[in-house]
């Protein structure tokens, strides 16, 4: 049976995400990922054949993991304002779970070079976007959402309020506080609730 290859995708990526982390995008090059990893030069190159490819698929790696972990969230209560509450939460400690990648969600897709990304991956991208916004709509409707504006609230809710309760902690090297979940749920809940018990 054959070993598995010692510098195989996945520790390349790790390797990217933590250069990300600590430096930004701007830091992942091909050469560095090759000495953050221990892997030749070569290897790098083998699997990534530019360095738009190795952005794109930290990127998307990154975006799909965290869509696999919060977007189930959407449907954990039958109550629309409750499921947007445990999706607030499930963002925070997502975040709080997977640190580095966190910080490289936050950067955001054109910082790490969308607009000269290969096709396969963009198809990939918009896909994820669609993932998300049938998410986002399925909610938005069963909380009775008939603007643009109710659209827009849910998506804050489920979105803009917990990404903005890890942001500043995130950037600045600091750990999330001890009620960052509880903050960005109650908040979630009381958007969408109106202040109705």
């Amino acid at each position: 049976m054959p070993r598995p290859p010692r510098h195989d995708e996945s520790t390349l990526l790790d390797a990217a995400v933590r250069l990300a982390a600590a430096g930004g995008p701007a830091a992942v090059t091909m050469s560095a990922v090759a000495r953050e990893s221990g892997a030749p030069n070569g290897s790098v190159y083998h699997r990534f054949p530019q360095r738009s490819a190795l952005l794109a698929e930290l990127w998307l790696r990154t975006v799909e993991e965290f869509q696999a972990a919060c977007l189930p969230a959407f449907d954990a209560h039958p109550e629309p304002h409750l499921a947007a509450g445990a999706a607030a939460r499930q963002v925070v400690a997502w975040c709080r779970a997977h640190r580095e990648r966190a910080v490289v969600l936050l950067h955001g897709a054109e910082a790490f070079g969308k607009a000269e990304w290969p096709e396969e991956y963009l198809r990939r991208e918009r896909l994820g976007g669609r993932r998300v916004r049938k998410a986002l709509t399925g909610l938005a409707g069963r909380a009775g959402a008939t603007t643009a504006l109710d659209v827009d609230r849910v998506r804050l809710a489920v979105a803009g309020l917990p990404l903005a309760v890890v942001r500043g902690p995130l950037h600045a090297g600091a750990p999330l506080p001890a009620h960052a979940e509880d903050l960005a749920e109650r908040s979630a809940v009381d958007l969408l609730r109106g202040g109705r018990p």
